[in-house]
């Protein structure tokens, strides 16, 4: 039986290179998949994925009207899908999360989402918040806070490295807008 798996961790914790890299093992054996990503998300270059140690791939884009469901099944029908791989799941709708469940549970394709749990603030992004209570297995990837411990949070920081503390959950940045930070600096930088 196939899975709804939940690959989650803070910034730069190689979220997309590890998608990549399960990508590129189900292809080197002959089976299909379908790589997706988030619409709203247009920093790759070359690619719909890229990681930043420089691989990539080409991926659909969903937003807040993509039906995974149709779209899976779709694709499915035509060539036999082993696996779906979706990069910046914590932007999926928590009906897009349970289309994911659907297709695991009645298309037996594996579902394997990689995310943020939480956004700059600490709090759950919707899709995130999903995928923790229901996905069937929860992976998580670790990254590196600079004092050494395991880094969870996501500072967002703006021109000068200050902390923000205000806006909108969604805003898209790499090492300039964000920093991983443990539970305890990420405390400390929004308390200066």
């Amino acid at each position: 039986m196939a899975k709804l798996y939940f690959f989650y961790a803070s910034m730069n914790a190689g979220k997309s290179t590890t998608l990549l890299q399960a990508d590129f093992n189900y292809r080197e054996r002959g089976m299909a998949t379908m790589l997706w990503t988030a619409a709203l998300d247009g920093r790759g270059v070359d690619s719909a994925i890229e990681s930043r140690i420089g691989l990539g791939a080409d991926a659909y884009r969903f937003d807040g009207d993509t039906d995974l469901w149709d779209r899976v099944s779709a694709a499915h029908a035509v060539e036999p899908l082993a696996c779906v791989l979706i990069d910046e799941a914590q932007f999926l709708s928590p009906g897009q999360v349970w289309q994911c469940a659907r297709l695991a549970d009645e298309a037996n394709i594996p579902v394997l989402c990689y995310g943020l749990r939480t956004d700059f603030r600490g709090e759950l992004f919707p899709g995130s918040a999903v995928l923790l209570g229901i996905a069937d297995a929860l992976v998580e990837l670790k990254a590196v806070c600079h004092c050494g411990r395991k880094a969870t949070m996501n500072l967002r920081v703006d021109e000068s490295g200050g902390a923000v503390r205000r806006g909108a959950q969604t805003e898209i940045g790499g090492n300039e807008r964000y920093v991983a930070l443990c539970r305890r600096h990420f405390r400390e930088a929004l308390a200066r």
